[in-house]
């Protein structure tokens, strides 16, 4: 990442956190809680809370889709400043926005990594790029910047002892995660970073072959949390245990439940919800990837993308507590 592009990441979260402290996020008054959240879906998918609304384990907690998110940081950017009341990002970009000061709290893990949920870095099968020193002065297409894949690829560069030097000669580009594949096949970028139904395609079409994974780099984790605002917490603090609790119950079942019923109930609540969207990727669903039981967080979680950031100067190191950034106290899932 260039110093350019990180001095503006890092004043566009230091702005958003001031704007966060000023503005705070809506809750109910009088002591009545909030009992609708607001939130943001993606196309063709089901999240975690959209499921665990649909099986009933949301109680009397209503969801409200205002539109589709067009990444992990935008989303948790949204939840800061009030637009909606709980968004899901990367860990590592929770950590970035809590480090600028903003005043959120990651509550539970909604998607991670795992040997069925995983995202590979991939090279035509032709390609000379075989180790991670290949890469300088190469170009890596990716869904967002940022985010769980640029971090995948720093990890990847350092671990193999490349310098901040070196490392800043690996480009990495913004790629719609849907023209990916045909970008690496024209050679429009010489590795291209694909998960889920993308990767399987890929991967049945031939010609490719994956540099590494991030699953192979890091083993199972969980990767990214929902967070809302410290303030939304304090205000509804029996809301938010039952939205917590009940998407801990819902990433049980996918585990506990057949992989086809699980894709037949996806494919179901959209088709539901009436918004002309393909099903067809549903159907390669293998798992959300959360580590934990319940969907329950660990410190090591967003220690390790603290020592990133702080390791590329993107945040000071002592600028926040990984303990503070999240907490288990809402989920009453089974452990």
């Amino acid at each position: 990442m260039t110093s350019t592009r990180r001095d503006f990441l890092a004043l566009s979260l230091l702005g958003l956190a001031t704007a966060a402290v000023g503005c705070g996020t809506a809750a109910g008054g009088g002591g009545e809680e909030t009992k609708t959240l607001r939130y943001q879906g993606s196309v063709g998918q089901v999240t975690p809370a959209e499921l665990a609304a649909d099986l009933g384990y949301l109680g009397d907690i209503k969801l409200e889709w205002v539109g589709n998110t067009i990444s992990g940081p935008q989303d948790i950017q949204s939840a800061a400043t009030g637009q909606i009341e709980f968004g899901g990002a990367f860990n590592g970009a929770v950590v970035k926005l809590a480090a600028a000061g903003a005043p959120i709290q990651a509550v539970i893990g909604y998607y991670g990594v795992d040997k069925d949920a995983y995202s590979g870095f991939f090279v035509a099968e032709d390609s000379p790029i075989r180790s991670p020193r290949d890469l300088i002065g190469k170009k890596v297409g990716m869904n967002t910047l940022g985010a769980h894949s640029e971090a995948m690829l720093g990890i990847y560069l350092q671990r193999a002892g490349l310098s901040r030097e070196e490392i800043k000669g690996v480009e990495a580009l913004v790629v719609p995660p849907v023209n990916t594949e045909q970008s690496l096949r024209q050679k429009q970028i010489d590795v291209g970073v694909l998960g889920g139904v993308f990767r399987d395609k890929a991967l049945a079409a031939g010609g490719i072959r994956p540099l590494f994974t991030d699953f192979e780099l890091q083993g199972a984790f969980t990767a990214g949390s929902y967070v809302l605002t410290k303030k939304f917490i304090q205000q509804n603090p029996n809301t938010v245990r039952t939205f917590v609790t009940g998407v801990g119950k819902a990433l049980d079942w996918t585990r506990a439940t057949p992989r086809d019923q699980v894709v037949a109930r996806f494919t179901e609540i959209v088709k539901k919800r009436g918004r002309n969207e393909d099903t067809a990727t549903l159907q390669l669903w293998k798992s959300f990837g959360v580590a934990g039981t319940g969907g329950r967080l660990d410190e090591k979680d967003f220690s390790i993308w603290l020592d990133w950031l702080s390791g590329r100067d993107e945040v000071k190191k002592d600028s926040v507590k990984t303990a503070e950034i999240f907490t288990n106290d809402f989920n009453g899932a089974k452990s």
